[in-house]
């Protein structure tokens, strides 16, 4: 009697230390977890070691979940039976360090969240183009009729949707940060654009170490799943080697014939993921335009196929599906030339796309935060695109030693408007003025988006 008695105490007991979740983090996905966790009847504390939004404090005010800005207290945090992290505190932060001393699972909001519903998942990853493939696969699954939401990296946070929605299917565009806390969570489809060097102050500047984390996109599937990668992409099958594939594959190719997936030739894209039920498009009309988009719309379409959509659905889709903001959005034509709004090129490959699609002279005006960039594989293409170089960040050095000997003239600059104006004075009609930074934002603005919006402010003022 006296050890049921314990052993049901022992079990109260254990349930009510289950019962914390500390949520490392209050921006998008922090507020969305604490949210859904309170729902759930856990409780709840949010402890950001920044400062929290008035909109997110309001938010969190609401919701009647007790929250600190400003520093971590730690009699608060490491009594957690579980931690829900931001994706942007690194992994040896002194708290995450601390916390998994003590054994505490420490875990994304993807993980929480997927736990909480039943909803298929389309999980899209990738160096370059996750944000552009993943709206463009929610616009199509959309279109077609599908009760579909959209988050992750982008978006209404995931664990607020699983919270107040209802969907059958989510998008969800999942950066390495999310990857990395991601441990039981399985993608029904998993997409893998491409592999190029970002981030990799995060992991020890070894390439090796961030194509591990972007591969835990496959943790988890079985059989009955899907993943879709690019056959062109020598980091991907690299990191292909290494692992155990349980899922079905279908790659994706501008260089070469595939037998399912998605290929180009003659300028045309073939997609299958059956022999006898193929989708083909030309390139011509496709809404986005240029060698890295086509590959962005043949994953798109691998997914829509896979779910067995209609082809004339998946066209009309691919066809009149309108760019993120930030992503080479056109923001004005002045004096004969093409202003270009690209902030979301935080790294340096991203900025490589934007000036292999530019078919004019280009004003670049680049620079921010370096993170540990590599900027030879843009040498050719500054060299046989770029007129000048704006540079538009607080340390432009490493800017000055990579081009000195590619372009005539390289400028500093410390604001978006004086970027701007210089840009426009060593442009002529048809030219274009690009920015895409290659770098982060954090030096002289918010984030990207605040980068983007300056500029395009400053091109409405000229």
């Amino acid at each position: 009697m006296n050890t049921n008695q314990n052993t049901t105490s022992n079990t109260q007991s254990a349930m009510a230390v289950r019962s914390r979740v500390v949520i490392l983090g209050a921006g998008e996905s922090g507020v969305g977890a604490a949210k859904l966790a309170k729902q759930k009847g856990f409780d709840v504390f949010v402890s950001d070691f920044g400062t929290i939004t008035d909109k997110y404090k309001k938010a969190l005010e609401e919701l009647a979940i007790p929250f600190e800005s400003g520093l971590h207290t730690e009699e608060l945090i490491l009594n957690a039976s579980e931690v829900i992290k931001s994706p942007g505190i690194p992994p040896y932060a002194p708290i995450i360090t601390k916390l998994r001393s003590k054994g505490i699972s420490v875990v994304s909001e993807i993980e929480f969240a997927k736990r909480y519903t039943t909803a298929k998942t389309i999980c899209i990853t990738g160096s370059n183009g996750k944000s552009t493939t993943s709206l463009l696969t929610y616009h199509i699954l959309k279109n077609a009729g599908l009760n579909v939401g959209l988050a992750g990296n982008i978006g209404k946070s995931f664990a607020a949707q699983v919270a107040g929605e209802t969907f059958d299917w989510y998008v969800l565009e999942i950066s390495s940060f999310m990857l990395d806390d991601m441990f039981d969570f399985k993608a029904d489809i998993s997409v893998l654009l491409n592999i190029t060097p970002d981030h990799l102050d995060r992991y020890d500047y070894k390439l090796e170490n961030y194509a591990a984390s972007k591969m835990r996109i496959i943790r988890n599937q079985t059989a009955e799943d899907v993943f879709i990668y690019s056959a062109d992409d020598e980091e991907t099958l690299k990191a292909m080697e290494h692992i155990k594939l349980q899922a079905k594959t279908y790659p994706f190719s501008i260089l070469k014939k595939v037998e399912t997936g998605a290929y180009l030739e003659n300028n045309t894209i073939h997609i299958l993921t059956d022999p006898n039920k193929e989708l083909t498009m030309s390139i011509s009309e496709l809404a986005l335009q240029g060698k890295h988009n086509i590959y962005n719309s043949m994953a798109s379409g691998i997914v829509a196929k896979v779910l067995e959509l209609r082809n004339e659905t998946i066209r009309e889709s691919m066809g009149n599906f309108k760019n993120i903001e930030h992503r080479l959005e056109h923001v004005a034509k002045i004096s004969g030339i093409d202003f270009i709004n690209d902030s979301k090129a935080t790294n340096v490959n991203s900025t490589w796309y934007a000036l292999e699609s530019m078919t004019t002279d280009v004003v670049l005006i680049m620079g921010g935060v370096d993170k540990g960039n590599d900027y030879n594989m843009l040498k050719d293409l500054v060299k046989s695109k770029v007129k000048a170089i704006v540079c538009l960040g607080k340390d432009n050095k490493r800017i000055h030693d990579a081009f000195e000997d590619d372009v005539e003239v390289i400028v500093n600059t410390f604001s978006a408007e004086e970027a701007t104006q210089i840009a426009f004075h060593l442009a002529k009609r048809g030219d274009a003025v690009l920015l895409s930074p290659a770098c982060a934002s954090f030096d002289l603005f918010k984030n990207y988006e605040d980068r983007g919006n300056q500029f395009k402010a400053a091109v409405k003022e000229l």
